[in-house]
């Protein structure tokens, strides 16, 4: 009998929501509020809040599974559609034409579920296929020669009949699979999928555990992998992977099941989008570089992160400084002018840019000192391409 989909309570981001206590037990509560202070602001009923939850989303899209029959969706204020395009772009997943359709799913966590079964797919094909394999040094003790045999080690133990060997083995359980049991572990706690993919989740899952140990991995080591004739099609699955990986948030125990939420950092995928957006349609004499990393002082052991730097490729001098600021306040914070600013200083270049979702209500352009410091915004109202050449034009690209 299939199981019946979990109660949801829906957040929209920076908006209060007040819910009556039954709706929420008090043990749910404190565990949100003890685990997911960063993505949901929680306040307990009190007089101050007519003795009713307040609950605030941080700016973060996603799910909670709260139990198995109650569950919190945090909606962004961005389209649906404009969220899964920014996705695509940050995540590189355009370029693997794995997306069509499903743009006309109704809700990130169909999204995810949809997702998640086109992994499970392309690794059953590939498990069809034969896994990719390649040779990993090993070092055992057998009751035969295999590879080299280590003499010192013979000579120190000459009683020992199985001989200390040095040698290659062709397995499949390398950092390519690895990568791919662990995602697949994840998305089966999350809790997100149903009778719809659950049955592709679990065959990929167990193709891959007969032989694959699972191993922890983080979303960087998803990123910048070196691929070959033999195993070019991990590319997308590495790619996908590596956003599960991202968008997994701290697991929590419910009864005897872990449980693992689906979180989107929107600030974060607002920063992805826009780098990944310029990369991809900058003219050929530019370039960016995305959280570009200065260290200075005694030691180098100070260090600033910027989020983007737009150089000039001929002479790679550095045309501007970028910070994206994804919530948007009526006019620049002082502390965000500051930070550009230093940013700017400390690369030699005249431009510094804070980039925001939507037009400010007093938007900013003032030269401090020799640096030229403005407010552009690069919409995820409408048409995110449009969006991005009107960005452009702002640019004076």
């Amino acid at each position: 009998m299939n199981q019946s989909p979990p109660k949801l309570l829906t957040l929209t981001e920076y908006e209060s929501e007040f819910l009556h206590p039954p709706e929420i037990p008090v043990e749910l509560g404190e565990l949100l509020w003890r685990n997911y202070s960063d993505q949901v602001e929680v306040d307990f009923p009190t007089p101050k809040t007519n003795n009713q939850w307040k609950l605030i989303s941080q700016g973060w899209a996603g799910y909670i599974p709260l139990t198995q029959e109650l569950g919190l969706s945090l909606r962004p204020k961005v389209p649906i559609a404009n969220l899964f395009g920014m996705l695509e772009y940050a995540y590189r997943l355009k370029s693997f034409k794995i997306l069509p359709g499903l743009m006309k799913c109704d809700s990130l966590e169909e999204f995810y579920e949809q997702l998640a079964k086109i992994l499970a797919l392309r690794v059953l094909d590939r498990g069809r296929r034969g896994l990719y394999r390649s040779y990993q040094p090993r070092n055992n003790c057998l009751p035969y020669v295999c590879g080299r045999v280590d003499l010192r080690q013979k000579s120190l133990h000459p009683w020992d009949v199985n001989l200390s060997c040095h040698y290659e083995e062709h397995t499949s359980d390398i950092e390519d699979n690895q990568i791919l049991v662990w995602t697949l572990q994840h998305i089966l706690h999350s809790g997100l999928c149903t009778e719809r993919s659950l049955p592709s989740v679990r065959r990929a899952y167990r193709t891959l555990r007969g032989s694959i140990t699972p191993t922890p991995y983080c979303p960087q080591d998803c990123a910048g992998r070196v691929y070959n004739r033999l195993n070019q099609d991990y590319h997308p699955m590495h790619a996908l992977c590596r956003f599960f990986l991202e968008q997994s948030g701290p697991s929590h125990r419910m009864g005897d099941r872990t449980m693992l939420p689906f979180l989107v950092n929107m600030a974060r995928l607002y920063e992805l989008f826009v780098a990944e957006w310029l990369i991809s349609n900058l003219p050929s004499w530019f370039s960016i570089n995305a959280q570009e990393r200065i260290a200075f002082g005694q030691g180098q052991n100070v260090h600033f992160d910027i989020d983007l730097v737009l150089y000039e490729n001929d002479s790679q001098t550095p045309r501007c400084v970028m910070d994206t600021k994804y919530k948007t306040p009526t006019r620049p914070l002082a502390r965000d002018v500051e930070q550009i600013v230093a940013y700017a200083e400390i690369k030699g270049c005249k431009e510094a840019i804070l980039v925001y979702p939507k037009p400010l209500d007093e938007p900013l352009d003032v030269m401090i000192g020799d640096i030229r410091v403005r407010s552009l915004n690069f919409s995820l109202d409408g048409d995110l391409d449009l969006a991005g050449r009107a960005f452009m034009r702002d640019l004076d690209l």
